[in-house]
């Protein structure tokens, strides 16, 4: 038998469950994975919680590193025995399952389960952001949000070692000085400082030439405000809300500004793109440029606290369960 977290309806943490099912063998063109850490992002709380409408009932969770027990039907390139990570398959909260091939990539030697589990979503989501984008260039001054989180932490390194000079946005004092730690020339605390104010003093009044955006609705103003002339607005993520839309005088306005919400699951869909992009992570991990901090690990029993902990802040860099 295997475990597996499900909800019946979308909601607060407590619609999640954990049911017990008997695992089919896996179908053509799958895998089937014994599961040793499973990673937990954002998106899983937008839809949990209906932001991002779902089925029900559903399983959940998008991210897992394990080994492969069995391959279905024509399925090439991998083998019983491979240690093995993906991202972007729903049902990931799962002490077992079967998951497409197509969307599974070897973990390797160098790199732990629970690091590929930790990093994968993380880290792709950097590398596009960073690297696709917006190009980031050395000298560039870059602001990002959510500095002392799973993806900040790991943008604070990467930007840094692109020759950046890395802007971050957090809250509170120790979690400003924890992003000082991961990468980042600059940490604002957004509880007691003005976000433009401090972007136009380091910049000497110009502003930054991207803005890298997870917040949404709170920060859209302050975003607009820190950008230069032809700057790129990227919103990336709302964890206060939806941004409200973009009248296209405001960008003629504020300097011929540039504005996209770009998404993981576009730049890791053809299988080219996920190779590019898993391989770039796994390159910055195994090089020493990224250090992964897994600061919270936890049985797959405790989910529904875990998603708690993160809707409130109450998390730093990643976090994993060890079903």
């Amino acid at each position: 038998m295997s475990q597996r977290v499900i909800m019946n309806e979308t909601g607060a943490p407590e619609v999640m469950q954990i049911e017990e099912i008997e695992l089919p063998p896996p179908g053509e063109g799958e895998v089937q994975i014994r599961q040793t850490a499973i990673g937990l992002n954002y998106m899983d709380i937008y839809q949990r919680s209906g932001y991002y409408p779902m089925k029900v009932p559903s399983p959940l969770g998008l991210e897992a590193a394990g080994e492969i027990i069995a391959i279905g039907a024509g399925v090439t390139g991998l083998n019983v025995g491979d240690r093995v990570v993906y991202g972007g398959v729903l049902g990931a909260y799962a002490s077992a399952r079967n998951a497409p091939a197509a969307r599974v990539v070897k973990i390797p030697d160098g790199i732990s389960d629970e690091i590929a589990a930790a990093s994968l979503m993380k880290g792709m989501t950097v590398e596009y952001l960073l690297e696709r984008t917006y190009k980031v260039k050395p000298g560039d001054k870059v602001l990002f949000y959510a500095a002392s989180g799973g993806v900040g932490q790991i943008a604070g390194q990467w930007g840094n070692y692109l020759g950046a000079e890395m802007i971050g946005v957090t809250s509170g004092a120790e979690n400003c000085k924890r992003a000082l730690e991961q990468g980042y020339a600059h940490a604002i605390d957004r509880k007691s400082e003005d976000i433009v104010q401090r972007v136009k003093e380091i910049t000497g009044g110009v502003g930054v030439p991207v803005v890298y955006d997870s917040i949404g609705k709170a920060t859209f103003e302050a975003s607009l405000a820190c950008l230069a002339t032809y700057g790129m607005f990227v919103s990336f993520g709302a964890t206060t809300g939806e941004a409200p839309a973009v009248a296209p005088s405001v960008l003629q306005h504020g300097g011929s500004l540039y504005f996209t919400r770009p998404t993981l699951a576009n730049y890791v869909g053809p299988r080219a793109d996920l190779e590019h992009s898993a391989g770039r992570v796994f390159e910055m991990i195994l090089g020493g440029h990224v250090k992964v901090n897994i600061n919270q690990r936890r049985p797959l029993s405790e989910v529904a606290a875990a998603h708690a902990d993160l809707e409130a802040g109450m998390t730093t860099g990643s976090t994993i369960f060890l079903p």
